[in-house]
């Protein structure tokens, strides 16, 4: 079944064509990987598929249900939300408190804490609880940024760069997470520039180049689609070594 269906969706900046005619569909529970060189459109596509950013045309359907153009509280509350690249946490406040914020979406105070105590447990932070923001290390601030979009109870759930400065423990630990979470039947898209991650935990993967979708398969298929090598994996999988 269908859960995010985007059809023919572009976006201007101005004289900036950043998306163009962006058209696929996704299935409940898969791990779609998005990637391209910088400045292809992933972060911009992304904004405009929670509400950051309205599409200038085009269609999104979120479980049958047109999405594209609501503010970024009603995406999220019709069931897609995405973490950010740059975590911005609340420094002097709890860890929980920080996640507790994105559960009063859904639930009243004390109901949104304990909702926000089970996410932390999802992604292993149920120790730092009560840590102030402000002290965690980078890779814990971004489990945060993570259980703060669990939260929130997606049902699409985009993660922008959620492995960028791990080191290599940290980085299979988010892709065990990654893949539990899909096994619970979350539906994820990945921004991701670790091309082994990428390959290792989607089903399929969406290469964007110059706002355009060039290619859209397997990881094996695009892997070693020629046209993906010359525009973006041959120089990323040579930095990844």
């Amino acid at each position: 079944m269908t859960i995010l269906d985007v059809r023919s969706v572009s976006r201007r900046f101005g004289g900036l064509q950043a998306l163009s005619d962006v058209s696929f569909s996704v299935p409940h529970g898969q791990i779609v990987g998005l990637i391209g060189p910088n400045g292809a459109g992933k972060t911009t596509f992304f904004n405009v598929l929670v509400g950051l950013r309205p599409p200038n045309s085009g269609t999104i359907l979120l479980d049958q249900a047109s999405i594209g153009g609501l503010r970024p509280h009603k995406v999220a509350a019709r069931g897609m939300t995405k973490t950010f690249q740059n975590v911005a946490l609340f420094a002097e406040s709890s860890v929980l408190d920080n996640v507790l914020t994105a559960g009063l979406l859904r639930h009243p105070v004390n109901a949104a804490r304990n909702a926000a105590l089970q996410c932390l447990e999802r992604v292993g932070l149920a120790q730092v609880a009560d840590k102030r923001a402000g002290d965690l290390s980078f890779p814990e601030r971004a489990r945060v940024e993570l259980a703060r979009a669990l939260c929130t109870k997606p049902k699409v759930l985009l993660l922008d760069e959620v492995m960028a400065a791990l080191n290599p423990v940290e980085m299979q630990e988010i892709m065990d997470l990654i893949r539990s979470l899909r096994d619970d039947g979350l539906t994820l898209l990945v921004v991701e520039h670790h091309m082994r991650a990428i390959m290792a935990i989607c089903d399929r993967v969406i290469v964007l180049n110059f706002g355009r979708i060039i290619a859209d398969g397997s990881p094996r298929e695009v892997a070693s689609d020629p046209q993906v090598i010359e525009a973006y994996l041959g120089r990323a999988m040579e930095k990844s070594h």
